[in-house]
């Protein structure tokens, strides 16, 4: 395994794929994947930090979060949440039907420009009869400098492809959007194997149908 150097040296370098709670999924620089928790009652880990870690029986202990070159927040009525680091691009998916919301959009946007985030708007289901309609709510945005990509993520799913790999190559994305957008059709097209991962981190955890906060 690749070793720290430096304070923390003798741990494992890891960088956090998913977050249930306090448990974490912590992949390898090898691409081997455990369960990691953090020490102490408080938890400052997100998915996408780069973690030093040590080994305990068959899971292991987060010791130390290395520093963020960017932090996501997410803000609801009562508190303001960080859950994602490391970031190169946010990609909010949108779609022509259901009718996306604005202020969720805006919401996302308004995290991405605070965090100093890239951000994107892919509108989904081109092939529709109300795409025209969310081509017009969507041209406040653009005015504003944010792109937006048209896609049919299973009508037309080649020329999806296509268009969407040079603009995610290379990058750590975090893709947010709103139920039947298109998120998982999405993963699935670009990461065959994204779903198998996600099982194996519920699996193991036996807590992912049941917690109220989990990132992939």
């Amino acid at each position: 395994m690749s070793k720290a150097s430096g304070p923390d040296d003798g741990l494992d370098l890891g960088l956090v794929v998913a977050g249930y709670g306090r448990h974490y999924f912590v992949e390898t620089p090898e691409g081997r994947r455990l369960i990691c928790h953090p020490r102490g009652k408080k938890s400052d880990c997100v998915v996408g930090d780069r973690v030093r870690w040590q080994a305990a029986d068959d899971e292991g202990v987060i010791e130390h979060v290395e520093p963020h070159r960017n932090l996501l927040f997410r803000q609801d009525e009562w508190r303001t949440k960080a859950f994602a680091s490391n970031l190169d691009l946010i990609l909010v998916v949108v779609a022509s039907e259901p009718v996306f919301s604005e202020s969720q959009l805006a919401r996302a946007l308004i995290a991405a420009e605070s965090a100093g985030i890239a951000a994107s708007v892919l509108l989904n289901k081109a092939d529709l009869p109300q795409i025209a309609q969310a081509r017009e709510r969507l041209q406040p945005y653009q005015a504003m400098g944010y792109p937006v990509i048209e896609v049919a993520l299973k009508a037309r799913r080649e020329e999806a492809v296509a268009t969407l790999r040079p603009l995610l190559a290379a990058k750590a994305t975090l893709v947010l959007g709103p139920s039947d957008a298109g998120k998982s059709t999405l993963i699935n097209l670009l990461a065959p194997d994204a779903r198998a991962q996600v099982g194996e981190i519920s699996q193991a955890l036996s807590t992912g149908r049941h917690t109220t906060t989990a990132t992939q």
